[in-house]
This record gives structure tokens, C-alpha cells and sequence, in this order.
């Protein structure tokens, strides 16, 4: 039985449409903004707060972050900055995982959220107390999950991993010889499987927003757009990653559209990247992959629904109020925080191998 097959004899994680919340994208005039941009400006000096900010939040969330001494990142960097980072309080802007994994790093700080109801459709798809259950059926198998996970469910793991660091990981615990339960994102755990060959029981969750890409359209995109290269985040299904020319994490997608020749480019993953995208190549074309439709180019539609709770107007909030603090027991914050500094000092090893390698 294939990796994949067996994902498909566990419970349906994956939620249906009636479980995603519709996509309210904040809509400020200009004076306004500008009167919450220069707030939260004050307010981030005055609480020694800094803000970390996902690349698919809004563009204003990730230019008040980059011009105010904050981060605009992926989960892993996100997670190591916020460790590395001198302030009290961290604001984080993105979705409930990435605030609690700044806290379980970082317990002596105080982390904030914009709203505490921007959940994740990888987190919610693997409630703890199923996934231990699940797990405690092969206890002969090293637990692996994703990064999109409850601080409960990266308590019962051993270790934590990010799209970007996938492959690497995987092939490392395989030279040991071990066997994995994957979880929770069903199509990433496919690629690394097809990627590697590694024994692996995969948990059936999704991205709501990745597993939407349609391989038909993006093909007839293709067609329409032939000098386009094809960039796709491994959380969408096999067949639209099948064609890709670049298969890669958010900050690969980003350095592949700045270094890459071609002009033109159809990218795979939310499209709140598209502004770090721009303005590391503001001279390239971006296209939407499609999501519905034959052929079609997807305006604006490729978007996390949590994501896009987070706001200037509720950042002001949090930081008036100092509600929304993220809150973990002390128990499952520590033996979460064991597989994601696993997951850290692997990559930091990583680095320095691909270091040596290139001054030998």
C-alpha cells in the first residue's frame, strides 16, 4: 500500500466548505490608514513590541513590519526571529500556530495576536486528541507534523518540519531507518514520499487554499501563457505539482521569481505572497494559478480566509488592549518546544554543511 493510499483509509480531516469562514479583506481609506499606521508606530515603540508578519498577510501588515524593525517571513523564520529578537512582546500577524510557536519559544515573552479566531485548516484538521490516538496505534513510527499544528499536537511529535526543510529531514531520519506517521497536510506528505520512497502513513488533511488548484486549468494556463515557468507550493495536489518547474517553500517561491530569467511566471500558493514577490522583482509578470474554472486566472481568489483577518485596525486593538495574548500550559509548551528546536538545530546544521560545501 502506497503512502498516499494509506492516507486515504484514515478519517477525512479535510474541511468541507461550510467550515471555512468567507474572505473579508480589510478596506481602509487613505487617511485612515495612514492615521493607524502612524498609531501602531507609536504604540510598538511605546510597548517594546515588535511584529512579525507572514507573507500572506496584507501588504500594509508586512510594510508597518519591515519599516518598523520587525520580520516578514515564513513560519520557520518567523519562529527564529522571534527568538532572536530583543523585545518584551511580540505581535504576531499571521495565523493561531505561528502565534503559539513564537510562545513556545519564547515564554518569558508576552505574544499578542491581531485575532485569535485566525485558525488554520491544517491545525483544525488534526485535533489532538485524535491524532494521539492515532499515533499511539504504531508506536513503532517516528511522528512528524507539519509546522500548520496545535502546540498539543507538536507536543506529541518528535519532530516539527516546515515545506522548506521537508525533503532534507525526511531522507535524514530514512538514513536511520525509521518509519513515519506524517501530519496533517495529506498532498505535502505525498510529495515527500514520492520525493523519497520513505515509509510513511499520512494523516487526510489539506489547505484549503492549495488543495483548490485545478491541474486541468493550470494546464490550460500553460497553454495560453508557454514562456510562463510554473512555481507551486507543495501543499497542492500531485498533479498540479507534477507541472511545476520549481516545486519549493514560500521563500524559495520568492527568490525563484527574483533569480530565475524568465519574464513571466504562474505561481501556485496564496496569493498574499505576491507583494514580497513584487517587490523582489517588480520588473515580472505574476499569474494566478487557477482554482475553479477551466482556464481561469484566479483575481484575487487564492487567499487564506484566516489570513486575512489580520488587520491594521485589530493590530491597534491588541496593542491598546493587550488582549489577545496567546496562552500555552506549561507541560505542552515544553515538549512542544523539544521537536521545534529539533527542527531549528537541524536546519542551523544544514546551513553549515551547504556553507562548507560551497567554500571547499
Amino acid at each position: 500500500m502506497s503512502a498516499f493510499t494509506a492516507a486515504l483509509t484514515i478519517k477525512d480531516h479535510r474541511l468541507t466548505p461550510a467550515q471555512v469562514p468567507p474572505t473579508v479583506v480589510e478596506h481602509l481609506d487613505t487617511a485612515e490608514k495612514i492615521t493607524l499606521t502612524e498609531r501602531i508606530r507609536c504604540l510598538l515603540a511605546e510597548r517594546d513590541a515588535t511584529l512579525v508578519a507572514h507573507y500572506y498577510t496584507s501588504p500594509e501588515l508586512q510594510e508597518l513590519a519591515d519599516a518598523t524593525g520587525g520580520y516578514v517571513s515564513d513560519s520557520l523564520d518567523m519562529a527564529r526571529f522571534g527568538t532572536e529578537c530583543s523585545s518584551s512582546t511580540l505581535v504576531v500577524a499571521g495565523v493561531r500556530f505561528m502565534g503559539e510557536t513564537a510562545k513556545i519559544l519564547n515564554p518569558e515573552k508576552r505574544v499578542l495576536m491581531p485575532d485569535l479566531h485566525a485558525e488554520c485548516s491544517l491545525d483544525l484538521g488534526c485535533p489532538p486528541d485524535e491524532f494521539t490516538a492515532f499515533c499511539d496505534q504504531y508506536p513503532d513510527r517516528t511522528v512528524v507534523v507539519y509546522a500548520n499544528t496545535s502546540a498539543a499536537v507538536k507536543a506529541r511529535s518528535d519532530w516539527v518540519v516546515t515545506s522548506g526543510i521537508a525533503l532534507d529531514l525526511v531522507r535524514h531520519l530514512a538514513e536511520k531507518g525509521e518509519k513515519l506517521i506524517w501530519a496533517p497536510d495529506r498532498h505535502l506528505g505525498a510529495y515527500v514520499q514520492q520525493q523519497t520512497g520513505v515509509d510513511m502513513l499520512l494523516w487526510n488533511g489539506a489547505c484549503v487554499v492549495h488543495e483548490a488548484f485545478k491541474a486541468e486549468g493550470l494546464r490550460q494556463l500553460r497553454a495560453e501563457h508557454p514562456d510562463a515557468h510554473v512555481l507551486v507550493h507543495p501543499e497542492s495536489p500531485l498533479d498540479v505539482i507534477a507541472q511545476a518547474d520549481l516545486v519549493g517553500s514560500t521563500t524559495a517561491l520568492v527568490k525563484a521569481v527574483q533569480e530565475l530569467p524568465a519574464h513571466k511566471f504562474i505561481v501556485a500558493t496564496d496569493n498574499g505572497l505576491f507583494h514580497k514577490m513584487k517587490l523582489a522583482a517588480p520588473d515580472k509578470i505574476l499569474l494566478e494559478a487557477p482554482i475553479a474554472g477551466k482556464g481561469a486566472t484566479c483575481v484575487s481568489c487564492a487567499h487564506c480566509p484566516w489570513m486575512a483577518m489580520n488587520g491594521l485596525r485589530n493590530l491597534a486593538r491588541v496593542l491598546e488592549t493587550g488582549d489577545n495574548e496567546i496562552h500555552i500550559d506549561e507541560a505542552v509548551r515544553e515538549r512542544a518546544a523539544l521537536p521545534i528546536r529539533r527542527l531549528l538545530n537541524f536546519a542551523k546544521q544544514r546551513q553549515q554543511t551547504v556553507m562548507g560545501n560551497n567554500d571547499a
